[in-house]
């Protein structure tokens, strides 16, 4: 038998066309890059060029490799009958297809890398698997981005113009000719794609991860230029979230660095206070004028007058974070003093643990408790989170349509939650049926994508300041004013501890909040009316996780408990810290002057964060601090894991 086409003809073609992918992962990073443009602004000086493009090809050519697998079996497998015109039009359509999906997950995470900071792993799917309202999400999304749209339809209608389809040729070949060469390249192509797959040739080197993308790039925010959505998710298939390290091989020694375990003091001044949280949707602290007196030269107002105004009431700090950059990030590490390592707490098997906090040690000395969300229960798994965390009750919009003061879902803001405004007029009546003492808390919504307020207040708050949630944070801002307003009518208001922050930040304007600290930058707030907590701003660092332990402690909880953060009361203002899990595997520890990060085992970058803001002067080998914050960065990251790990979240 013989076989009239070319012996290299579909080994030719499949090579063209793997290269045809390569430019269309390429024109979506740029068009990634362009998305988020503010980001990487100052990336092209700080970082070299080549190396960019070696990191890229790197993990292109991974997630090509593992994507491609079936078209890899079609064109190259030693089969005469894969020549046929049938064959290859299904091995077109297959390459078409996939990689025209993995073209949509480039340009798709263009925009959602806004909201997290970090390519998008396979944890997404968790993350809204009970959402109703997606469809809509994304509809609004693609009109908001058309031109991202066009550009996918454009690169996948180049994927299918240029495809590349073998040519026959007017000359004979016997098939022992055909397949001894296609056997070859077959067997060749397979430690080839292996050794591409892995990142690399030898045996020392692992398989490459998401954290490999560090080594190409200066800053954590800069990996998710050279790698690619679906690297990313391939690679947290069915990987296991909390590797423990042995960074302490003596639990003696680890504990002495560091334990989350608090052990409350002997002498305590207790006080039966009500604790309300306000955990406000988005509310970064960009957007507070009192938190920003140098920003724009002195002329920089915000747009939260009514916070501006709490502000001059409360306990404040210079530099405040929050622990994660999702709102699912944000109700562990505020309400159970646990920070978002790796993944989002709710969506690892940790979830399943005994989990501690604020509502459920409050119940130890006879609190009741409430937690309170206007989007539909179980939205964002915040309902069973509450649960697990001790919340006694749970007021979503289903409680909402059931209370007849309010208009049910007329206040249904059609996308998500019901309306700030009334959802927290709701809030503060309810609270007046609850049995002191008390603590709830709130999680608000207006100021969620897609960024929409009411129509009657279209008027009083326009589009502003270049960016769309600027109008639904004025929005939120009167509404907590409204809340307030209410609130200061009820009995229980002058005995109640109030504490105000956000779940993340947002969509940001200034080059401040658009560095690996500034994109942490939340507004956190101790306000008691009655006068008795200290107010004023300490020159101190404090943190979501904080939360919990400062309240425990400002009212004198007496039992022991697990709490990643540190007592604010107790702790004195050079001796606080914040820690954020940046991604790729990159930690970051801030203390005193300096912000520490480190890559796995290694120190990656030490910066004088006070004199440096835009962390542009690493300092690593030069600062006298760096080994103690190192060992101390080391112990948290180490008593985490084992902690999630071994279910020892509760002391």
């Amino acid at each position: 038998m013989s076989i009239r086409k070319s012996l290299f003809s579909s080994i030719i073609a499949f090579f063209c066309n793997m290269v045809l992918a390569y430019v269309a992962y390429g024109l979506c990073r740029v068009a990634f890059v362009l998305e988020n443009g503010k980001t990487y602004a100052d990336s092209w000086a700080d970082n070299s060029l080549a190396d960019l493009l070696k990191g890229a090809l790197v993990f292109d050519t991974s997630a090509l490799l593992y994507t491609n697998m079936l078209y890899v079996v079609l064109m190259l497998f030693p089969l005469h009958w894969k020549e046929r015109d049938g064959w290859q039009t299904m091995a077109k359509w297959v390459f078409v297809v996939v990689n025209g999906l993995c073209v949509v997950m480039n340009l798709a995470d263009a925009v959602y890398f806004q909201y997290t900071g970090r390519r998008t792993t396979v944890t997404v799917f968790s993350e809204f698997g009970n959402e109703q309202n997606l469809g809509g999400i994304v509809g609004v999304e693609l009109l908001n981005h058309w031109y991202l749209v066009l550009a996918g339809v454009l690169i996948i209608a180049m994927l299918w113009v240029l495809y590349v389809r073998p040519k026959g040729r007017p000359k004979t070949h016997p098939l022992w000719a055909y397949y001894l060469l296609h056997l070859v390249v077959f067997v060749a192509y397979v430690p080839l794609s292996v050794f591409g797959m892995r990142g690399g040739a030898t045996t020392a080197v692992r398989p490459i991860t998401i954290s490999n993308a560090n080594q190409y790039v200066n800053k954590p925010v800069e990996a998710a230029i050279v790698l690619n959505t679906p690297f990313s998710l391939i690679r947290t298939i069915n990987k296991k979230v909390f590797e423990e390290p042995s960074y302490f091989s003596d639990p003696a020694e680890l504990a002495q660095v560091y334990t989350p375990v608090h052990v409350p003091c002997d002498s305590l001044t207790l006080r039966r206070k009500n604790v309300v949280v306000l955990i406000v949707e988005s509310f970064g602290r960009e957007y507070i004028g009192a938190y920003n007196e140098t920003l724009e030269g002195g002329n920089y107002r915000g747009y939260t007058p009514f916070v501006d105004s709490l502000y001059q009431d409360c306990l404040s700090f210079d530099y405040t974070f929050c622990n994660g950059r999702k709102s699912i990030d944000g109700m562990p590490s505020i309400l159970s003093s646990i920070p978002m390592f790796v993944e989002p707490f709710f969506l690892t098997p940790a979830s399943l643990n005994d989990v501690s906090g604020l509502a459920r040690e409050l119940g130890n000395s006879g609190y009741y408790s409430a937690f309170f969300h206007g989007a539909e229960n179980g939205s964002m798994g915040f309902q069973a989170f509450a649960r697990t965390t001790g919340f006694k009750d749970y007021f979503g919009r289903t409680e909402y349509k059931e209370d007849p003061r309010f208009d049910g879902d007329a206040d249904f803001d059609g996308m998500w939650a019901i309306w700030d405004e009334p959802f927290l007029q709701f809030f503060a009546l309810k609270m007046s049926e609850f049995k002191e003492p008390f603590v709830s808390a709130v999680f608000t919504a207006s100021s969620h994508h897609p960024y929409v307020i009411p129509d009657k207040y279209k008027e009083q708050f326009p589009e502003e300041g270049g960016q769309t949630i600027h109008k639904c944070i004025r929005y939120t801002d009167m509404s907590l004013r409204r809340f307030f307003e209410t609130a200061r009518r009820q009995p229980w208001f002058e005995n109640t501890i109030f504490v105000f922050t956000s779940d993340h930040t947002n969509q940001t304007c200034h080059k401040e909040y658009q560095t690996d600290l500034g994109f942490f930058g939340a507004p956190i707030l101790f306000f008691d009316p009655s006068g008795e907590m200290p107010r004023g701003r300490r020159h101190a660092v404090a943190q979501q996780i904080d939360i919990m332990p400062s309240v425990l402690s400002w009212l004198g909880y007496d039992r022991p408990y697990v709490a990643f953060g540190c007592d604010l009361f107790t702790t004195p203002d050079e001796e606080t810290w914040a820690v954020q899990y940046v991604g790729g595997e990159v930690y970051q520890y801030v203390k005193g002057d300096y912000v520490l990060q480190i890559d796995g085992d290694r120190v990656k970058a030490v910066y004088n964060y006070k004199d440096d803001w835009f962390l542009t002067h690493n300092l690593i080998g030069t600062v006298p601090e760096q080994d103690q914050m190192e060992r101390e960065l080391k112990a948290i990251i180490q008593q985490y894991m084992h902690r999630m790990n071994n279910n020892e979240l509760k002391p």
